[in-house]
């Protein structure tokens, strides 16, 4: 008997000891914003963060594993605020739909997971999927059942009526009544967000209902931004985050809608106003058109099919005929304004991807959107950095737990070799993955 409770006091030992991992040598950006940490060292206890320091100020633990990240820049895991797991890539969306609807909740969406892991997103927000499939993702993920960065689902759009055929993601309301009973349904199922969308097609009664409900439940509500007419009835009704820069060539915002953020922005009771302007997939489009070899990046095939590879290729074969991108050369000269528009106005900007959209692959979209914003816009690479960091944290409300490297959250952490706040597209090619304190690369 005492044989068998030594070897039991061992196993747990040894247990406790794998548990236990310390990364060392690199320099730690930890979201906040601040200078970064020289030489430093991270101890990751089971799911969570114990401590910080640098060498030669705390010993490692001993039975520690360590992680060697000298030479490299060690940041918060990255977020991206605007991915739909659904679609990968694929430039048919009815065609899609109509062959794969099927596979979403075991194949197409569980592969687009894994594949933004890989690429250091460590959390991500789904805005748009089938109800049940999306939950299901979420829950394995959670669970540890299948590889993938922590998801906040938002499950079917909401809008005044779905597309012909997408009614299996795509919710219509029809008065405040239903437009309220949607609602609850949704949270009743578990989602932690409400996505709507075209609700300058809704009555305003039915876009306060919908904004109203889900403010009950406890959710916040993610609009798109396309049109004018819907930044300004998602202003009136309380709208918590807007997507994308919209979709015509209109140079500008206008005057009254930077009028109503600028007033909403300086409500300080009311928290940051939230945007996630969705740009790299819309401002590289002529390079990827001219310079397609990047499509030929075989880490968007991980874990999907062979058919389904093909398939996603054929479509995608001829970029620059893709109708998705037509109005593009128009488009691109305005983006910058608008998101400097947005940024002077007073939103704090998230960093998200509309990653699966036509030729924008989960393994590759998020590093380019940063790319976008330091090298071609100028923003500082720190500000884009919280981007996808800390502030995706603060407007889901989980900061208590995500978001930074710091003592107590959890151990989500990347590394990469060399300095990016030099070369921010270093992120391209991220060396190390941790999520929830185990390692995925």
């Amino acid at each position: 008997m005492r044989k068998i409770f030594l070897v039991l006091v061992l196993a747990v030992a040894v247990e406790g000891r794998a548990q236990l991992k310390a990364l060392v040598g690199g320099t730690l950006i930890d979201g906040f914003g601040g200078k970064p940490l020289q030489n430093s060292i991270i101890i990751v206890e089971g799911e969570r963060i114990k401590a910080i320091s640098q060498i030669g100020r705390m010993e490692i633990p001993k039975g520690a594993e360590i992680i060697s990240t000298e030479g490299m820049s060690v940041l918060p895991g990255l977020w991206d605020m605007h991915v739909h797991l659904y679609i990968n890539g694929h430039s048919d969306y009815p065609h899609w739909d109509k062959t794969y609807l099927g596979s979403a909740k075991n194949i197409i969406m569980p592969a687009s997971a894994h594949q933004l892991l890989l690429a250091g997103i460590t959390s991500a927000r789904d805005l748009g999927g089938p109800l049940e499939a999306s939950l299901s993702v979420r829950d394995r993920i959670n669970k540890g059942e299948i590889p993938g960065p922590t998801m906040y689902m938002s499950g079917p759009f909401i809008q005044h009526a779905p597309y012909p055929g997408t009614e299996s993601f795509r919710w219509g309301v029809n008065g405040e009544a239903d437009a309220r009973a949607k609602v609850k349904q949704l949270a009743k199922a578990g989602v932690n967000c409400i996505k709507l969308i075209d609700q300058d097609q809704m009555t305003l009664p039915e876009v306060m209902a919908v904004v109203d409900e889900a403010h009950k439940s406890g959710l916040k509500v993610v609009g798109h931004s396309h049109r004018p007419e819907e930044i300004r009835r998602g202003m009136k009704a309380g709208v918590d985050c807007f997507e994308h820069t919209g979709l015509a060539a209109a140079p500008e915002y206008p005057d009254d809608i930077i009028a109503m953020i600028k007033e909403r922005t300086a409500q300080m009771s009311l928290g940051p106003l939230f945007w996630t302007p969705t740009v790299e997939g819309l401002y590289n489009f002529e390079y990827v058109r001219d310079n397609p070899e990047h499509l030929d990046n075989d880490s968007w095939h991980l874990d999907l099919p062979d058919s389904i590879v093909k398939d996603i290729k054929h479509s995608i074969e001829k970029p620059g005929q893709l109708s998705y991108f037509q109005l593009n050369p128009i488009r691109k000269p305005t983006l910058e304004k608008k998101v400097k528009q947005l940024k002077e106005a007073g939103v704090v900007l998230l960093i998200g991807t509309d990653s699966g959209i036509p030729m924008k692959f989960h393994s590759q979209s998020t590093w380019n959107e940063l790319d976008v914003w330091v090298n071609k816009f100028g923003f500082d690479p720190m500000y884009t950095i919280r981007a996808a960091t800390y502030w995706p944290s603060v407007a889901l409300g989980v900061d208590k737990d995500f978001g930074t490297v710091s003592e107590g959250k959890y151990a989500d952490i990347i590394a990469v070799k060399g300095d990016v706040l030099r070369h921010i597209d270093l992120l391209q090619n991220v060396n190390v993955v941790i999520k929830k304190g185990k390692q995925y690369k």
